[in-house]
């Protein structure tokens, strides 16, 4: 009777091969599932990159200055430009949003793995003086001025492996991007609360004396 039975019935490892079958066809439906979304998303996030000025596209060229076309290290220029044109901290959280979904990484972590500890805290300097949104009216001077002061320093503080250097490139922007020269009086008093230091003292000692002057004309020839 026990013989007619299991004839008629499945046997307990045909009952545990058909469970991990059905087990298997269901997690790899899922996968598929995940995977074909995936990349709807980031299909859709292709096309929008193609936008200047859009989310996405933002988000492509921090990639694209990561890769370095192939170079070794990242393009520290286009990175500082493409941050420096992101007009806000909320857009930026947008970005990174939009660079998880097109290359599935996180955009803070590839920030680190890519940059030196100073090129690092530039960055981070750049985005940290946003406005909270684009459409914020009131501009925060004293923190602006501290921003730029922090970005100095990490200009400052770039090195070359274990030799100590300077990010000329990284003086330069943070000079065209202040207004006048008493903003950058400003940004002299914040660095010496920040760090105890004079700044003119510092620019003077990082410089060479033919890269001095002209960097000062920048400031120079703005407004008062």
């Amino acid at each position: 009777m026990q013989n007619t039975k299991q004839k008629k019935g499945m046997s307990n490892r045909e009952i545990v091969l058909y469970s991990m079958g059905s087990i298997l066809l269901v997690g790899g439906t899922f996968f598929v599932g995940r995977k074909l979304v995936r990349d709807a998303v980031k299909k859709h996030e292709e096309n929008n990159s193609v936008e200047d000025g859009s989310i996405a596209s933002y988000a492509k060229s921090i990639k694209m200055a990561f890769d370095n076309d192939g170079w070794w290290g990242a393009d520290e220029q286009a990175l500082r430009t493409t941050l420096i044109s992101i007009p806000s901290k909320q857009t930026f959280n947008d970005v990174a949003k939009s660079y998880q979904r097109l290359y599935n990484k996180s955009l803070m972590t590839d920030m680190q793995s890519e940059l030196s500890i100073s090129e690092y805290n530039e960055m981070v300097s750049i985005i940290n003086g946003k406005a909270e949104n684009k459409n914020s009216k009131v501009v925060n001077y004293s923190k602006q001025y501290e921003t730029w002061a922090r970005r100095l320093k990490s200009a400052f503080d770039k090195s070359y492996g274990f030799i100590p250097g300077t990010d000329e490139e990284a003086i330069k922007a943070v000079f065209i991007e202040i207004p006048t020269q008493s903003a950058f009086a400003q940004v002299g008093t914040a660095y010496q609360l920040l760090y105890n230091t004079n700044l003119i003292t510092v620019l003077k000692s990082e410089l060479e004396f033919w890269e001095y002057e002209p960097m000062m004309k920048i400031i120079t020839s703005k407004p008062k």
